[in-house]
């Protein structure tokens, strides 16, 4: 019998393991800042923010053996059927979920919650690296480019009529498409598209339109001065392209004023520096950006941040949690959380590439683009670079289904990663 049959930690990357250990570790340590008062400071009282933290740290213990014990090629073959799951699950919220801060994004089983959306992230990057790792699967067909578009923005169209913020996080897997030979238009299209979101609130629709057209014109203009047959081969392409932006234009402002939610817009417009507003919409953020900055270089010591104490920053334990990192720890503290991130990045990336196996380079990409998102989005959240859409810093934010979500994406892929080296 093959030793990594009877020893579920056999072939395993420690480095990966240690860094998440130190990041589960490093922000129950800031949980319990945040959450701590005189009265709730026992760390074993299950009733407190960091006592339900902790307990959902040890079980994460059985959800790791679980998933180490499990064989690898188990994921691959049954990645489809888990995607089928969360979908289900996802449907299911429509009609059995309860609603938790204005989102209608939970289970509710007693006093314990789940939030399935937080295991959809890792049961969509199996379905993706199940179909991108098919042999008779060529990413360059339109066909096949629809389904796996399908497949990734399903669970994100489900998700987002609960928590629009959450369902950002499935553009990442751009990245792994990208990889995969998917060209790199896509991707360049999507910034362009961002461009125009934000410059279309900046701007209104006219002034932009107007732009938009002096800039072809422009540009026409330069080309037929060095070719005058460039309209007549060409003109069809740009009237698309000029009618194409015209409209997303269009379509921005009548989202932006008829679908998205007046808190949202308002976060907009407070990052845009359209409204100046630090006392209502702006509150947050702008209590984020002083309890970071009064940590200065070394920070204020453990349980020694008198913005984290005085709870100046709401949901501080939670979306908010690098506040108290950088209240408590300083400089120092937040640049080691971020490198120990980007170390982890590269080695889930690095291993990746050394797959004999398709299926497990693919989900590797998935895990890397997901961690990212969260981690860029969120830090850009926390210090006022990026509107606040409630994306939770993995290992670190509260939160039992955020962390059992997280902890299962990565440790799949470490299991994954234990296999490479085998036939399969």
């Amino acid at each position: 019998m093959r030793q990594e049959q009877t020893n579920i930690f056999f072939g395993i990357d420690w480095v990966m393991v240690f860094i998440y250990i130190i990041l589960v570790g490093f922000g129950w340590m800031n949980i319990y800042a945040a959450s701590f008062t005189e009265e709730n400071s026992a760390v074993l009282d299950f009733s407190t923010k960091h006592g339900k933290q902790l307990l959902w740290i040890i079980l994460s213990i059985p959800i790791i053996i679980f998933t180490l014990f499990i064989n690898g090629k188990f994921y691959e073959r049954f990645g489809s059927v888990f995607y089928l799951i969360s979908i289900m699950s996802l449907l299911g919220l429509f009609v059995l979920g309860t609603e938790v801060h204005g989102a209608k994004s939970w289970y509710r089983f007693g006093a314990v919650g789940l939030q399935p959306s937080e295991f959809a992230k890792a049961f969509t990057a199996l379905a993706v690296a199940k179909l991108l790792s098919d042999r008779k699967y060529n990413l360059e067909l339109i066909k096949n480019q629809i389904k796996v578009f399908i497949i990734i923005f399903l669970p994100a169209v489900l998700i987002a009529v609960h928590d629009a913020g959450s369902a950002i996080v499935y553009l990442s897997f751009f990245f792994v498409l990208n990889r995969e030979g998917l060209t790199l238009a896509y991707i360049i299209c999507g910034a362009i598209a961002v461009i125009l979101f934000i410059l279309t609130i900046l701007f209104g629709v006219q002034n932009l339109t107007i732009s938009v057209c002096i800039l072809i014109s422009l540009y026409l203009s330069y080309n037929i001065y060095k070719d005058k047959r460039f309209l007549r081969f060409h003109w069809i392409k740009m009237t698309l392209i000029y009618m194409g932006g015209v409209l997303f234009i269009y379509s921005v402002d009548y989202a932006y004023n008829n679908l998205i939610k007046s808190h949202q817009r308002d976060r907009f417009e407070v990052l845009l520096g359209l409204t100046d507003d630090t006392k209502n919409i702006g509150y947050n953020t702008n209590q984020a950006i002083q309890t970071i900055r009064s940590g200065g270089s070394f920070g204020k010591g453990f349980l020694k941040g008198n913005r984290t104490q005085g709870k100046f920053v709401p949901a501080q334990d939670t979306d908010y949690i690098f506040s108290t990192v950088g209240e408590e720890w300083g400089f120092l503290g937040t640049s080691l959380v971020i490198v120990l991130f980007v170390i982890l990045l590269f080695r889930i990336l690095k291993r990746a590439e050394q797959h004999n196996n398709k299926f497990g380079r693919i989900y590797g990409y998935g895990v890397a683009s997901i961690l990212f998102s969260h981690l860029f989005i969120n830090v850009g959240m926390v210090i006022g670079l990026l509107p606040t859409v409630g994306i939770p810093l993995p290992f670190f934010s509260y939160g039992g289904s955020s962390l059992w979500g997280f902890t299962l994406l990565l440790f799949i892929f470490i299991k994954l990663d234990t296999s490479k080296s085998y036939d399969w």
